[in-house]
């Protein structure tokens, strides 16, 4: 048996997505009142066929804006938890419309990094391009984007993203109030919640190559190409953004150890890292020389378009 929790913002003012996502769990699966609460609020479980227990979880705030409260109570209920799941909005003025996005936590930046379990990251988003493709929702489409952590924009302390060592991801519907509103997308989001473990019925899902991207934008239609497209079984540990990498200072030498730190957070070996063309060659030189220490190759994100020819294999 294997468990996962997912978490849900209940309040409309701060999050239009999970509150849907949630009603549609309610109405269509059946859902057990556990006994007890998280921060005063409802955990509903449910067991599929195969054993495995999903737990849901209200909350009153969206999970990472207040670490404070909730990092200690993850810890207490949910430590021996295979993965977690934290379902909201994916918001912001650039970003694209009509998405439907799981991505690896952490702060880029100032170089804290979540745990990170490609098969589980693989398995949702391959499960979420289904059920778009059965649901006929041909207007949205099926993403990962680069690693981040909602908290930080709140003012919460990074330091406490490490703290909860189970791997932990967001999972969204983006990016504006008709597409958080769109019933067929939350319906989609939220039968696919149940598909994260299924590599128990399929093992060649375990089966996988397992890549670190570096560079390029917050979505690279390359970087989720390669996962969705099933040619070939690639995931994605985490993503370093362009711009993170710059703020972050990932060309200096002493912050090489967190490129390794950044390894080390992903729950299987990496077999290759993607070096995006918009990296300056003070950071492919950092990348390059931690690919030479792990033994793996490097190659451009262009590559990704053919995963069959990828140096991996």
């Amino acid at each position: 048996m294997r468990k996962a929790v997912y978490f849900f913002c209940t309040d409309y003012e701060r999050d239009e997505v999970a509150p849907r996502v949630l009603n549609y769990l309610k109405e269509n699966y059946d859902l057990k009142l556990a006994d007890f609460k998280f921060a005063n609020r409802d955990v509903y479980g449910y067991h599929d066929d195969r054993g495995n227990l999903f737990s849901f979880v209200e909350t009153d705030k969206v999970l990472s804006y207040d670490y404070d409260l909730y990092i200690p109570l993850l810890n207490k209920y949910f430590k021996d938890y295979d993965v977690a799941g934290v379902v909201n909005w994916h918001g912001g003025k650039n970003a694209p419309d009509k998405i439907l996005t799981v991505h690896s936590t952490g702060d880029v930046v100032g170089k804290i990094f979540a745990p990170s379990n490609p098969i589980y990251l693989r398995n949702l988003l391959l499960a979420i391009e289904e059920n778009r493709v059965k649901s006929n929702l041909e207007d949205f489409t099926t993403m990962t984007e680069a690693t981040h952590w909602t908290g930080t924009i709140q003012g919460q302390d990074i330091n406490l993203i490490d703290k909860y060592q189970v791997p932990i991801f967001d999972i969204e519907i983006g990016s504006t109030l008709e597409s958080w509103k769109n019933p067929v997308a939350e319906s989609v989001l939220a039968n696919s919640l149940f598909r994260v473990f299924d590599d128990d019925i399929k093992p060649e899902l375990k089966d996988i190559k397992v890549l670190l991207c570096t560079g390029g934008m917050h979505f690279e239609e390359t970087f989720s190409n390669v996962i969705i497209n099933t040619e070939k079984p690639v995931s994605i540990g985490h993503i370093l953004s362009n711009q993170w990498m710059v703020q972050g200072e990932y060309d200096k030498e002493e912050n090489y150890q967190y490129l390794k730190k950044c390894v080390d957070s992903i729950s299987m070996k990496v077999d290759g890292i993607v070096i995006h063309d918009n990296l300056k060659s003070a950071y492919k030189n950092q990348i390059k020389k931690l690919a030479e220490e792990l033994d793996v190759p490097t190659f451009k994100h262009k590559k990704l378009r053919n995963p069959k020819d990828l140096p991996i294999w």
